[in-house]
């Protein structure tokens, strides 16, 4: 009896320090995060005081220059956190660089456009560019500091996998061991072992992941964690994305969660539908001139059709035209429909460039114009690859609650050759926690993902399908963001 109640005592110890170091960690993150963002402050400040405030023919006060350094410090802060880019340790080097970059040409544009409204004319936007170059190099200085002070405190955090019948397998394991300097999965124990044996091999790791249990056996090992404050990482179910976007009801006093499974309520769907007609129209104008040059290299490339029509799902399964610039050579499917690969010979030169610039998706502006499709949503799928993933998968059909969109969830936080069983599972957190201000983010987080690779790059040359294990073919030619 005493030597249970010591390992209690041990292991609610083991968790108040735990806690402690986390509450430590998070301190030195918030400390790292503001020196990057008073560092974008000061080289503004210095640039405005130097420059562009004796060019103003009415100059602020002292206050009104402290009040327009801290909005361009506000601003910067909101586009990096935007991005993901203050978050030192999670992101890979080469991730933050290119999310604060992103953050910082957005608040260097904003605030130009500012001091032009102060001064009711353009000034010269050559000490901006200056300033940016500076800024560029003092991010990486952060970047290489911050990411050395970081690995020094802590160390990639041991990870014990819990598995039943479904082994993770090499696939989660290569994943999380991809980012070495965070994650290093360096045990696996399957259930039959014991709770016992498994709750002694805890001690030994940093943390846990529970994958893929049966709902009562996850639960135990949840609630141990819990109890014993052990970080723990679980594989939700599609039951739990569900869950997520319950509401509460407290009119008793016992615990309620209602989900009420109807897609997007009326004043989302009207909210929603003004902002696609507003931003679509307006990215039609502007982007006109480049759809132009397109259409010519297009067609100059081989006098074939310059667009691509395709029948595709949205809201409910009802079919409509979806439109692309064409990339493939035009007889793409005559022995049939399959996942364009990373080395696909139907591609053509100018279908390489618009694919990994995403430019050939430009023309489904007038999808989402005419009310086909969505800004944000689920991408669009061929009812033939619908009915082929049901097989497998009977819950796919879930994603058609919403319209589909040009961009989404999926498209945002997974790749090209994510599976759908991961795709469905990214798409229903998207339904299940819509708001308006996520559309806005996810628009935003769209920009970012434009010059990645790996969004883009296809699946392997000898796989056939989006599902790995299958020698179905339910692939998809001429949708590059499609499985």
């Amino acid at each position: 009896m005493r030597n249970c109640e010591n390992t209690e005592q041990l292991q609610r110890n083991r968790g108040y320090h735990v806690s402690k170091r986390e509450d430590y960690k998070r301190f030195i993150v918030f400390c790292l995060a503001s020196l990057v963002v008073l560092a974008q402050a000061a080289v503004f400040a210095w640039v405005w005081y130097s420059v562009y405030r004796g060019q103003i023919d009415e100059p602020f006060w002292r206050k009104g220059n402290w009040v327009l350094i801290a909005i361009y410090g506000l601003m910067f802060a909101l586009f990096a956190k935007l991005y993901g880019g203050l978050k030192v340790g999670y992101l890979k080097r080469i991730d933050v660089f290119y999310s604060l970059t992103l953050a910082l040409l957005c608040t260097n544009v904003v605030e130009y456009l500012e001091i032009t409204l102060i001064n009711r004319w353009f000034l010269s936007v050559w000490p901006m560019i200056e300033m940016t170059g500076i800024q560029l190099v003092l991010i990486i200085i952060w970047i290489f500091g911050s990411r050395y002070i970081y690995s020094g405190l802590y160390r990639a955090r041991r990870l014990l996998v819990i598995y039943g019948d479904r082994d993770p397998g090499d696939d989660l394991i290569h994943k999380m061991n991809s980012r070495k300097d965070k994650y290093d999965i360096s045990g696996k124990v399957h259930i039959s072992v014991g709770e016992e044996k498994i709750h002694q091999m805890m001690q030994d790791y940093d943390g846990v992941i529970i994958w893929d249990l049966h709902s009562t056996e996850r639960n135990r090992y949840l609630k141990y964690c819990f109890a014993h404050s052990v970080r723990c990482y679980v594989s939700p179910k599609i039951s739990d994305i569900i869950l997520m976007g319950s509401e509460r009801i407290h009119l008793f006093d016992t615990p309620l969660l209602v989900s009420r499974n109807m897609g997007l309520a009326v004043d989302q769907r009207a909210a929603k539908r003004v902002m696609d007609i507003l931003i679509s129209g307006i990215g039609i104008i502007i982007t006109s001139p480049i759809m132009l040059i397109i259409a010519i290299a297009v067609k100059a490339y081989d006098r074939g059709p310059v667009f691509y029509f395709q029948d595709r799902l949205t809201l409910g399964g009802k079919p409509f035209k979806i439109c692309k610039f064409r990339s493939m050579c035009v007889d793409s499917e005559k022995n049939g429909a399959r996942l364009a690969s990373k080395h696909d010979s139907r591609i053509t030169p100018v279908g390489h460039v618009l694919r990994n610039l995403h430019l050939d998706e430009l023309p489904q502006l007038f999808n989402v114009f005419k009310g086909d499709m969505s800004l944000v949503g689920p991408r669009p799928e061929r009812e033939s690859i619908m009915l082929e993933y049901e097989k497998e998968l009977p819950e796919f059909y879930y994603r058609l609650k919403v319209k589909a969109g040009l961009t989404g969830y999926a498209q945002v936080y997974g790749k090209y050759n994510t599976t759908p069983y991961d795709k469905l599972k990214l798409d229903l957190f998207y339904i299940e926690n819509y708001s308006f201000l996520l559309d806005i983010k996810l628009i935003f987080m769209t920009v970012k993902i434009f010059f990645q690779k790996e969004v883009s790059e296809g699946v392997d040359d000898r796989q056939v399908n989006a599902l790995k294990d299958s020698g179905k073919n339910v692939g998809v030619s001429e949708n590059k963001t499609e499985e």
